[in-house]
């Protein structure tokens, strides 16, 4: 007894010969289209014989494609709807939750990346450009760091195909800006939940992203590798794409204005929602030859488990730009990880603000602005008081040291030696306020106000 599941994903694989209908051989000098992924009898059949007793299909699409592409094994198809798409529909609830593990702050945009394994995706470098090891780094240092938060979820076969090791060396200038990665296997789902936009390719998350209605932005779409006749050849062909040489920015404020949500892609996903675990459990015991239990506990899946608080932790230098809005105490405060090139508009002051675990140290001796997070009681770091006094004397070029002890609170010293506690309501960085109080000159000694984007942070001060 044998049980396959067919999730929809239609990718075809490569063929130059034709099969023989009741075997599945090739017929010698004999020519054919691509076998599609798991939909066709290479993939169902042994010498003719299926090989498993049922194959769970998700809507009744794939069970008029499975007659047509492999009629031996149209007997196997079982309707049976889509458990992982009714895990994420149940989790809907949760998607605040969500944003907050992965350190969305307050007024930011999450958007997550996400490839597909094989040498056509976002990651893959067979294709006519390797896209994603550039993207993701421009996404960094190009969105304004209190504004965005970006993610990304590359498929199991990445990881294990070039080891963690390498992909994470790959990745490691956007990791610094700020880039988390997230674990492909138990929370990419919550990821794309919680996401404002996805950035992805024609494998599965882009099209469970599609499904659960957020907006999408194909970086790489190979129509040749899907089925033609596929929800998902549909969904690639008609999906926005993105200009990896344009700016950024404009692209994903473009597709969050116009988004609709795809009702196509949520339809074919599954034509039973929330009826996975029930029919499954029915077909278990059908397949077992044994009748339900009339008390057996009500059927269902395993709620998403919350991902683990994974805030942003940007260690590359970052480019402040500050602008006094006309307000007394008030200032406009754009920050770019890692920028290359001038991805801000003319005006306002700049400034270089530097994390003290910076990779190359020698940063430091330029910045206008050095930070860290710790306890206050750190005993190594000696509190924020000692270190802040250490790092000014160390480096007489930094005009202001900062030091941040909790989620909303950092305590600052200035060159001329006067120690303050800012403290902000909203759930911003604190290296924010940081920049902006050294922006202001120390204006505003009860507090001030600091503005990113549309979202606007007061923030108290207090004696250190």
């Amino acid at each position: 007894m044998g049980l396959a599941t067919l999730k929809g994903w239609p990718h075809r694989t490569p063929d130059t010969g034709h099969r023989t209908p009741d075997t599945g051989r090739l017929a010698a000098g004999a020519q054919t289209s691509p076998p599609t992924f798991g939909l066709s009898p290479e993939w169902l059949l042994h010498d003719g014989v299926p090989i498993a007793d049922a194959l769970v299909l998700s809507h009744p699409e794939q069970q008029e494609r499975l007659k047509d592409v492999c009629p031996e094994a149209a007997h196997t198809g079982v309707l049976a709807g889509d458990p992982c798409f009714d895990r994420m529909l149940a989790a809907r609830p949760y998607r605040e939750r969500f944003r907050r593990a992965l350190g969305v702050r307050p007024g930011q945009r999450l958007v997550v990346l996400n490839s597909t394994w094989n040498p056509e995706s976002l990651f893959g470098d067979g294709g006519d450009e390797n896209l994603l090891p550039a993207l993701l780094p421009r996404l960094t240092s190009e969105l304004p760091a209190d504004e965005y938060r970006v993610a990304a979820v590359l498929h199991p076969n990445i990881w294990y195909g070039h080891g963690p090791g390498q992909v994470r060396a790959w990745l490691d200038r956007a990791r610094r800006a700020g880039l988390t990665l997230v674990d492909p296997l138990r929370h990419w789902r919550q990821a794309i939940l919680a996401a404002d936009a996805v950035i992805g390719d024609h494998g599965a998350v882009s099209y469970y992203s599609a499904a659960i209605g957020a907006p999408v932005l194909l970086g790489a779409a190979p129509l040749a590798g899907l089925d033609p006749d596929s929800p998902v050849a549909d969904f690639v062909a008609g999906a926005p794409r993105l200009d990896p040489y344009g700016p950024l920015a404009p692209q994903l404020d473009q597709l969050i204005a116009a988004h609709r949500p795809l009702a196509a892609a949520a339809e074919f996903t599954t034509s039973v929602p929330g009826q996975s675990a029930a029919l499954l459990r029915r077909l278990f015991y059908g397949l077992m030859d044994s009748p339900e239990t009339p008390d057996a506990p009500t059927a269902s899946l395993l709620p998403l488990p919350r991902p683990p608080y994974e805030p942003a932790r940007r260690t590359a230098p970052t480019l402040v730009v500050t602008r006094p809005t006309g307000r007394p105490g008030e200032v406009t405060v754009t920050r770019y990880a890692d920028p290359r090139g001038r991805p801000w508009e003319p005006g306002g002051e700049v400034h270089m603000a530097v994390h003290e675990d910076v990779r190359d140290p020698g940063r430091l001796a330029l910045a206008d602005v050095i930070h860290r997070e710790g306890a206050p009681d750190d005993p190594v770091l000696g509190g924020p008081a000692r270190w802040t006094a250490e790092v000014l004397e160390r480096f007489a070029q930094c005009g202001l040291a900062a030091y941040v002890t909790g989620a909303d609170t950092c305590t600052v010293r200035t060159r001329e030696g006067s120690l303050w506690c800012l403290t902000g309501t909203t759930g911003a960085d604190p290296a924010l306020y940081a920049s902006a109080w050294y922006a202001l000159l120390g204006a505003g000694e009860s507090g001030f106000t600091v503005r990113t984007g549309s979202a606007v942070h007061p923030v108290t001060v207090t004696p250190g």
